[in-house]
């Protein structure tokens, strides 16, 4: 009992130093990986044009769709059930868990290959190239999640600004030959590094043999997990390879361009998630009546950054932003508004979502992913076919907002029902 009054007790300020200490490298972490990613997306964009830009932005949708698959099966499971365990119990995980996501990324890997060969085209060697380069991408990400689970930000931080130093060359040499291939290839190759390097940091090899018994010991979380990771990537790469089919390839291009200018905010926003579940979780322990508020400001504050980030866009000279993306720039413009208020809608969502995610309401939570990709799907694609390019970014935008209120709804009942369960608890205890 004296142990409990004086956890809840503990000093205001050190609480707030413990809580910007691990918000800090979450940050500095997802910093570190979205600026490789957004120099890469810039890099490309002013060296291929807008419809090889478009074909570079299939694989990459293409590689987000796979990556919660891995993260699902793998890494999710490890940072709920192995954070804060004993070395050894780390170690045992980590070595089935990045085991399974190279695994992950070597079958689905020969299936983009494969598929790919059998395209050509355009499309094709972007594809095949991906496949051979998605166990690397994966294995680096699984690393990523396996340090911040040890409580170890710092190795995550420093395994993704290796994969940023790897980069430089390997884009100036994907530069010369002028393909998008070669492009997906440098990108590829320097996740491998990286990878590499992980195993160094960890001391660990991944075991891909004992990724079937991780998948078999983890399979009440790693199926919700995968289902609602992969609804709304596979909902984004359905109405990305849509709208290609509907507005032509250029018009993925020119979504990728502008969801590109948001590129340092959604940085920020990706960051933040790292931690966000485990602050919602801290504060249901401690004083579970302050949820929905921390969830609001956490969502509040995150709509209302995006819509200033989308402000400073629409004043930003057309003479910069073709400095910025090249020839991309003119058709991504027009999609600044319906954008930022997608991303606006997402961010408000997201603290709904972690308040779910912490009351571990797994039923809730699905259901609204779930709804949220349905509309996403229908909102992108049904734009496209009325309106083309510009369409399809309001409908988005539309169907993130629509998505984000059926978030807070469920929230608001999960916190009443929480409520009125704790309440016999109290009076038993």
């Amino acid at each position: 009992m004296t142990t409990e009054k004086e956890t809840t007790t503990a000093p205001a300020g050190s609480a707030r130093r413990a809580f910007a200490a691990r918000m800090s490298w979450g940050l500095a972490d997802q910093a570190a990986s979205s600026i490789s990613n957004f120099a890469v997306g810039i890099y490309v964009a002013r060296s291929l044009g807008v419809t090889a830009f478009g074909v570079f932005s299939l694989a990459w949708v293409t590689y987000g769709v796979v990556l919660n698959v891995s993260r699902g099966l793998a890494t999710d499971p490890l940072v709920v059930r192995f954070s804060g365990v004993s070395d050894a119990s780390w170690r045992r995980a980590v070595a089935r868990s990045s085991g399974t996501a190279l695994g992950v990324g070597a079958v689905v890997g020969a299936v983009c290959l494969v598929a790919g060969l059998a395209l050509g085209g355009r499309v094709g060697p972007a594809f095949a190239c991906l496949g051979v380069m998605l166990p690397g991408l994966l294995l680096q990400d699984a690393w990523r999640y396996a340090f911040f689970a040890a409580g170890t930000g710092r190795k995550a931080f420093v395994n993704d600004l290796v994969w940023g130093v790897a980069l430089v060359p390997a884009m100036v040499v994907a530069a010369r030959s002028g393909g998008v291939a070669a492009f997906v290839l440098a990108w590829g190759a320097s996740a491998t590094v990286a990878a590499g390097y992980g195993c160094v940091q960890s001391g660990i090899r991944p075991r891909v043999s004992r990724a079937r018994a991780w998948l078999r010991e983890q399979r009440d979380l790693g199926h919700r997990y995968l289902v609602e990771n992969v609804s709304l990537s596979g909902a984004s790469q359905l109405r990305a390879y849509g709208l290609g089919a509907i507005a032509g390839v250029g018009a993925v291009g020119a979504v990728r361009g502008a969801e590109l200018l948001l590129g340092p905010f959604l940085a920020v926003l990706m960051g933040l998630s790292l931690v966000t579940v485990a602050e919602a979780a801290r504060v249901l322990r401690r004083a579970p009546q302050r949820l929905g508020k921390f969830c609001l400001l956490l969502g509040g504050g995150q709509a209302a950054a995006a819509l200033c980030w989308g402000g400073t866009l629409l004043l930003m000279p057309d003479r910069l932003g073709e400095l910025v993306l090249g020839d991309v720039w003119t058709s991504a413009s027009q999609l600044i508004v319906p954008v930022t208020l997608g991303v606006a809608g997402a961010g408000l969502g997201t603290g709904a979502a972690a308040g779910l995610r912490a009351l571990a309401a797994a039923r809730r939570s699905l259901r609204c992913q779930l709804f949220a990709s349905a509309c996403y799907v229908a909102g992108g694609l049904g734009g496209a076919a009325s309106a083309g390019t510009v369409g399809s970014a309001w409908g988005v935008a539309a169907a993130t907002l629509a998505g984000s209120a059926v978030w807070w709804l469920q929230l608001r009942s999960a916190l009443r029902e929480h409520h009125q369960n704790s309440i016999p608890e109290v009076r038993t205890s």
